[in-house]
């Protein structure tokens, strides 16, 4: 019954270090990174599409995305949802077969920006593995009122929990450093 809890409580922390990783993917340096376009979902004849399925995405040039569409009639959608996507500041071209994505060079103002916005990813990533904590201490609170566990195997597990919590908040803390060092670069 504990393991089930910490197992299940470590299984989706992990899975929020994860969401924030590719979270922090997504927020632009000085480098064109097909990442920047996995969040992007393009209107494909009324249904919101991930742009990774429309489209082939390669990057020739340091601050160039070139898009190939699987099917030209997607091209204005494909341009449309680029345009629209905050934080990129970027204007796609179309010249009928493929959409080319050139990113502006980064202001110090902007990468200041970037990192306030990524801070924020990270916090929330943060309090998403606080709240699995919380969680698995409710389960723990339940498995000892019904007398499942001792109190010594539940406090135990309570510091094991704690223990989880500390390395999980540690990894997003790591991940938001090499992401703001990444976009202070210049």
């Amino acid at each position: 019954m504990i393991t089930e809890v910490l197992a299940t409580a470590t299984e989706k922390m992990s899975k929020a270090v994860e969401s924030a990783k590719d979270d922090f993917a997504t927020v632009r340096t000085g480098r064109a990174n097909p990442a920047l376009f996995q969040k992007i979902n393009v209107d494909y004849y009324g249904t919101p599409t991930p742009l990774a399925q429309l489209a082939s995405l390669q990057n020739p040039e340091a601050r160039t995305i070139v898009i190939t569409p699987y099917d030209k009639s997607a091209l204005g959608a494909i341009e449309k949802a680029i345009r629209d996507m905050p934080n990129l500041g970027a204007n796609p071209t179309n010249d009928g077969n493929l959409v080319r994505v050139s990113l502006p060079e980064l202001t110090e103002d902007r990468r200041k920006e970037y990192v306030k916005i990524v801070r924020n990813k990270a916090e929330d990533a943060r309090v998403a593995v606080r709240n699995i904590r919380r969680k698995g201490n409710d389960d723990l609170a339940a498995i000892k009122k019904d007398s499942l566990a001792g109190d010594d195997d539940i406090a135990r597990a309570e510091k094991e929990l704690d223990a989880l919590t500390k390395t999980h908040v540690d990894a997003i803390d790591e991940a938001l450093k090499r992401k703001e060092v990444e976009l202070l670069e210049v």
